[in-house]
């Protein structure tokens, strides 16, 4: 063998092993990337999840309003990715506690009674206004001592909670997105899909609750949201008037 043949042969070689070690970096690096997803999103392979629907305020039990829709397909898409499957159940058919399964709950007490629920139970600092006679007031969302009204198509909010059950270290969370119109609740799931590697890496596994802001849907739908503030201590702590606030 000449040195032209050989030096082929080296240069083949070289590049195949280069290649091999490219693919295997990027497979780690993908593998530890979805590790990190599942971690967050409590979604191992082949798990099982919930999506619990709320209905259309207003209308029959099983009419889910068209933005709720488009939130339940973006949640779809990140268990999809997860490698894991959901069952979709509908609010008032969800007769069982959390931390079994990942559970991911859309839309406020009024439509959702599963949300009503974990309100009361994991946030009792949280009120929101379902009077259907309070006027302006309506929707409005109570946190501590700070009141944030709904301003129907420029400023809406939004409340995104990841939380788990007690001190169990392998409790699979429970994801509230909990809105003042349908709209919000699919910012708030787009939210999440955008910003959760950065949500895990602030928050690793434990809980937090997020007050959002959803700027002039009319005009820009659900895509511009601001973060207000994280309010997981105060949305966690039971309020001095929550006994005079509006009940959920």
């Amino acid at each position: 063998m000449n040195d032209d043949v050989r030096n082929i042969v080296l240069g083949v070689v070289a590049a195949g092993i280069s290649a091999a070690l490219g693919w295997l970096a990027r497979t780690y690096l993908w593998r530890r990337r979805l590790r990190r997803k599942q971690a967050f999103f409590g979604l191992p392979d082949h798990s099982e999840s919930l999506l619990v629907v709320n209905r259309n305020a207003g209308g029959p039990d099983l009419s889910v309003m068209r933005h709720d829709v488009f939130a339940l397909l973006e949640l779809a898409a990140l268990i999809k990715d997860c490698n894991a499957h959901a069952q979709v159940v509908a609010h008032d058919a969800t007769q069982q506690g959390f931390g079994e399964r990942t559970e991911f709950c859309l839309g406020g007490p009024v439509s959702n009674r599963r949300m009503e629920a974990h309100l009361s139970s994991l946030l009792p600092g949280v009120q929101m206004n379902v009077d259907a006679e309070a006027g302006p007031e309506l929707g409005a969302l109570r946190i501590g001592g700070e009141a944030y009204r709904m301003e129907g198509g420029r400023s809406e909010y939004v409340l995104l909670a990841r939380l788990t059950a007690g001190g169990r270290h392998d409790a699979r969370p429970v994801f509230l997105f909990c809105g003042q119109r349908a709209i919000t609740n699919q910012a708030a799931t787009r939210y999440l899909a955008r910003e959760h590697e950065r949500l895990a890496r602030k928050y690793g596994s434990g809980s937090f609750v997020l007050l959002l802001k959803v700027v002039n849907s009319q005009a820009y739908g659900p895509d511009v949201v601001e973060l207000v503030a994280d309010v997981t201590r105060t949305a966690r702590t039971p309020s001095p008037d929550s006994a005079s606030a509006v009940a959920s």
